[in-house]
């Protein structure tokens, strides 16, 4: 009958890659789908939270998310290859992975969980910030950084005898103010948006893992439309990934140089060989997790990182 209704849920300020993102999405359905398909946008986790937008998707509560790509692990454990710290060289390598055959099929992974994934946004590669420099693994020690909810999150800074506490992104400021944490990591968007770099004198870009976030749709709802109009919304999400990902890259770099400008925080970059130090100390993650994830989809993760 229709007009089908998309309730789509973030967690971020409107601001950012993937806010704008969900605003383009409305925008093109509301020209090219007027009557036939209706979107509300509900950002900065004001319908659903870090802590329930999944049950509210598989519970047709919300039809529309877009999530980091660590909230997927508990519906399948091979998609925590994308957490794997200093896995991908750069986002240039994330794009090769996602764009092949197994990352085609790592969006189709999840339908007995009434998920299905529709594309991939980028938001941007993952720095640390912190109360002092990072240069080396060893300066990470005993610091408590705050993370996603992610095993190999939590895997990796235990690699550096750090600690880390998964909290919903809305309160990271507050957790940072308190002491709770006195470190985090974040793409230069987030800690811009966030404005993190208020709280955190020094950020090290380490550029270690990338957040990126999977759209994905409630599936009886997405396969209970009409082809035609599932078909229509397809070329518009993949408008609008194009768009959102080229978005994040502009946005980061600018991010990048307001944060720099603003010279509340200072900014690190490591040298080549004070990151290989880092990718040798977490590289032992990748090992632990191999069971869960398999070697044949993290060798592919790392064949990316050639163009070829």
């Amino acid at each position: 009958a229709g007009p089908f209704l998309f309730r789509f849920s973030h967690v971020v300020g409107e601001d950012t890659p993937k806010g704008r993102g969900a605003l383009l999405f409305r925008k093109l359905v509301d020209q090219r789908l007027a009557g036939r398909v209706h979107v509300e946008v509900y950002p900065d986790s004001k319908l659903f939270g870090d802590a329930d937008e999944m049950a509210a998707l598989q519970n047709n509560q919300a039809q529309l998310l877009a999530p980091s790509l660590a909230k997927f692990s508990q519906y399948n454990p091979q998609l925590q290859v994308f957490d794997l710290p200093f896995l991908f060289n750069d986002m240039a390598a994330l794009e090769r992975f996602q764009r092949r055959p197994v990352g085609r099929e790592l969006l189709q992974s999840m339908k007995a969980h009434n998920i299905v994934g529709l594309g991939y946004w980028h938001n941007g590669m993952k720095q640390m910030s912190a109360s002092k420099p990072l240069r080396l693994p060893a300066d990470a020690a005993g610091l408590t950084f705050r993370i996603q909810a992610s095993p190999v999150a939590e895997a990796q800074f235990a690699a550096v005898r750090a600690s880390a506490v998964a909290m919903p992104f809305a309160e990271v400021r507050n957790a940072l103010s308190s002491g709770r944490v006195q470190a985090a990591e974040n793409p230069w968007t987030n800690l811009y948006s966030k404005h993190l770099d208020e709280l955190q004198p020094v950020i090290t870009e380490t550029s270690h893992g990338a957040l990126d976030y999977m759209v994905v749709a409630n599936s009886r709802f997405w396969y209970g439309m009409p082809h035609e109009i599932r078909s229509e919304l397809e070329a518009i999400l993949d408008e609008v990934s194009h768009a959102v990902n080229t978005d994040a890259e502009q946005q980061n770099a600018q991010a990048r140089a307001a944060i720099l400008a603003a010279g509340r925080s200072q900014i690190v970059t490591l040298t080549a060989d004070e990151r290989e130090a880092w990718r040798q100390a977490m590289r032992p993650v990748w090992l632990r997790f191999e069971g869960q994830i398999s070697r044949k989809l993290i060798e592919a993760a790392e064949r990316s990182n050639h163009a070829r």
